[in-house]
């Protein structure tokens, strides 16, 4: 039977790596909407960032799953790394739908960013008539009102910032810079541990 106080949050991304800002959108997200747990779901196959090269997806799924251990309301999923060919929210979307049921209020959590890129999305309309989709402001460039959000975004204007991102921690790792407070203690030492965004690192 549908439960339809069911409400579960959606977190998706590359997480190349996964950082303090993604786990602070999602504790934000599980306040403020009074989510029963968050779902990361690292992507398999991120088609709009063809061209780029990503840590294979069985390092990102690992370092997830690091990242949340211990905390009991988020849950790393390989539903996208497990399924081949391109990876499309709509398609993860409809997946959890069948999985959750039709009582279920599904929440795709996103940062300004990406929100605003989702005319460019496969089938937004779709993810739309799956989902509420909540755009989370990180940075003190993202505008407090939304911006240029397409409309049907609810953006969460409290959201507490913090500036950090994937390609900023990329780019320190490279330089032998330190990466603590950005990447959760575990996650970090599976970088370390498997030499992973060094120049000639492991793939």
């Amino acid at each position: 039977m549908d439960n339809p106080t069911r409400k579960i949050g959606i977190l998706g991304g590359t997480f190349d790596p996964i950082h303090a800002g993604h786990l602070l959108m999602a504790r934000h997200a599980l306040r403020s909407l009074g989510l029963e747990r968050v779902l990361f779901i690292p992507a398999g196959m991120p088609w709009l960032k063809t061209g780029r090269r990503i840590a294979p997806a069985y390092h990102r799924l690992a370092m997830t799953r690091l990242a949340v251990e211990g905390c009991p309301r988020f849950e790393a999923s390989a539903m996208e790394v497990e399924r081949p060919g391109p990876t499309y929210t709509a398609d993860t979307l409809a997946e959890l739908r069948e999985r959750f049921g039709a009582g279920a209020a599904l929440y795709l959590i996103l940062g300004m960013d990406a929100a605003r890129d989702m005319g460019r999305w496969h089938e937004p309309e779709r993810v739309f008539a799956l989902c509420e989709v909540v755009a989370i402001p990180r940075g003190e460039a993202d505008d407090n009102d939304g911006g240029d959000v397409p409309s049907g975004i609810r953006v969460l204007r409290d959201a507490p910032r913090l500036a950090v991102s994937s390609t900023e921690i990329r780019a320190k790792i490279a330089a032998g810079a330190s990466i603590e407070g950005d990447v959760p203690d575990a996650a970090a030492d599976y970088i370390r541990r498997h030499g992973l965004y060094l120049a000639g690192g492991a793939d």
